[in-house]
């Protein structure tokens, strides 16, 4: 039998020395191998309006307002929306900044239903401990004051349904503050009660 050559012997000599590390390295390549192979790949994420800033109680949605935010499918809220249907809606509380923009959270048509010929329109009223007596479902008088006036306060809205009543904030008496409640009024009285809301100090009288 010809002999190797010397390169060759020392080549089989090293081998047969580290054969026993040179298996296990082996074997535990094929076993990373296997479980790389065996193993699940990684959910989907799913894209989730979400909000990009704080947006503060009774904000109009705009497009800037709104960014995508990839979730686990399993922690996807209920009710989230697409932009189609969030933008030009009003929030009926603060929504933090990268939280999802769903249902409860903006003025929507699921409000208004068991109300038809109405629609919902967000006011301040100018002193918040009068909103805390109000339960959703409640029918309100809706006055406004000039309080640089010494004229009578003027009704707005009548037996107006309260729709929703938006997570407190700050609170501090003023026309631009106060207390938000979600009110449906006819079509028609909204542009009133609208310019009312900005202009004059808000009230309400519960009815029923």
């Amino acid at each position: 039998m010809p002999r190797l050559p010397a390169s060759l012997r020392r080549l089989r000599r090293v081998a047969l020395t580290h054969r026993r590390p040179l298996t296990a390295l082996c074997a535990a390549v094929a076993v990373a191998a296997a479980l790389q192979a065996n193993a699940a790949p990684p959910p989907p994420r799913t894209l989730v309006l979400t909000a990009a800033r704080d947006l503060p109680a009774g904000t109009v949605v705009r497009s800037g307002d709104l960014v995508r935010t990839p979730f686990d499918p399993g922690s996807v809220p209920a009710g989230v929306l697409p932009a189609a249907a969030a933008v030009g809606r009003t929030t009926t509380g603060p929504v933090r900044a990268g939280e999802a923009v769903t249902d409860a959270r903006l003025v929507t048509r699921s409000l208004l239903a068991g109300y038809p010929g109405l629609v919902a329109v967000p006011v301040r009223i100018g002193d918040p401990a009068a909103v805390r007596l109000l339960r959703v479902g409640d029918r309100v008088d809706l006055l406004a004051a000039d309080p640089q006036s010494d004229s009578a306060a003027r009704l707005v809205g009548r037996d107006a349904p309260v729709l929703a009543i938006p997570r407190a904030g700050p609170e501090s008496p003023g026309l631009t503050s106060g207390a938000l409640v979600v009110l449906g009024v006819p079509d028609l009285t909204a542009p009133t009660v609208a310019q009312a809301s900005v202009t004059a100090f808000l009230s309400v009288v519960l009815t029923r």
